[in-house]
């Protein structure tokens, strides 16, 4: 169970499709990972301590820092009247729904809850 407001997930940027694959047996190799696939462009991992994710939807970034949040519409809420930026409004995967947002530095994240009955 994820702790609100605590961060409880890295995702690590791929480019391409064959970096994709190639940083997956990168961890895998290295670090014992075993990855579940989500489709051709993402995957993620419990056995990294830290929940952690390998995404190949776009241009490589910088890894992204996702917060778990018990509210996702108040934690919305929260970033806009604290001045931050939403970078990709809220949206469903298989876990739940998330965002992404930049600070007031310009730093990138997410967060996520789970899905609501």
């Amino acid at each position: 169970m994820s702790n609100h407001n605590e961060i409880d997930y890295i995702e690590l940027p791929a480019s391409t499709s064959e970096d994709f694959a190639k940083v997956k047996s990168f961890y895998g190799s290295v670090f014992g990972w075993e990855y579940q696939q989500w489709g051709d462009d993402y995957a993620d991992t419990k056995s990294s301590g830290v929940g952690s994710g390998i995404n190949a939807d776009g241009p490589s970034k910088a890894p992204l820092i996702v917060i778990y949040v018990s509210d996702i519409a108040a934690a919305y809420e929260k970033v806009k009247n604290a001045g931050g930026v939403i970078t990709k409004e809220i949206f469903s995967f298989p876990g739940g729904q998330r965002f992404h947002f930049k600070d007031l530095a310009g730093n990138e994240l997410a967060a996520w809850a789970e899905p609501t009955l």
